[in-house]
């Protein structure tokens, strides 16, 4: 099974992208489990909560891979995604998030730019540009670091998902 995650700041698209490329490729996505959570437990959390959410998206992806068809599976958000966070806001990584970096393998990485124009949305935090400019730098930093291939997604929505199945695509045709 070919497992492709997709990254990035808030609002730059990340969920309408695996949806859309969940429909193309007639394939399930693994929904962002932080979203329910936060959803069921209010919008303020603490750094042990990130722990919790990370174990939940875990165990998401591990259902969503048991329903995959086509041997492909779209993932919103992974443990990359969980250590910007807990970096971001409390300057520390829970050690079984970095942990799950290490273990897990995916075969290619989408990277959502900022240049979408940030939508409002109750659980989102950081509307303004230079956070969210700093944030894209960190997810660019994890990417240029290590092997798996990734690219950088920008543009339209329209642009976006072309760019994705050419990427797609090429990992499924190599």
């Amino acid at each position: 099974m070919k497992k492709i995650v997709v990254i990035g700041p808030e609002s730059t698209g990340k969920s309408t992208l695996c949806k859309q490329l969940a429909e193309h490729y007639k394939t399930v996505w693994c929904e962002e489990y932080a979203r329910e959570y936060l959803n069921e437990h209010g919008k303020d959390y603490s750094y042990e909560n990130l722990l919790t959410i990370a174990k939940g998206q875990l165990e998401l992806e591990e259902i969503a891979t048991t329903k995959a068809s086509n041997d492909l599976l779209f993932i919103d958000t992974n443990m990359y995604v969980m250590q910007v966070w807990c970096e971001f806001v409390f300057n520390k990584c829970h050690q079984f998030i970095l942990d799950q970096i290490v273990e897990r393998k995916y075969d290619l990485y989408l990277l959502c730019d900022i240049d979408l124009p940030w939508s409002y949305d109750p659980l989102r935090e950081y509307p303004d540009e230079q956070p969210r400019k700093e944030l894209y730098r960190m997810y660019k930093e994890l990417m240029v670091n290590q092997s798996t291939p990734w690219i950088n997604i920008s543009g339209s929505y329209d642009e976006r998902m072309k760019k994705a199945i050419d990427a797609v695509d090429h990992l499924i045709n190599s």
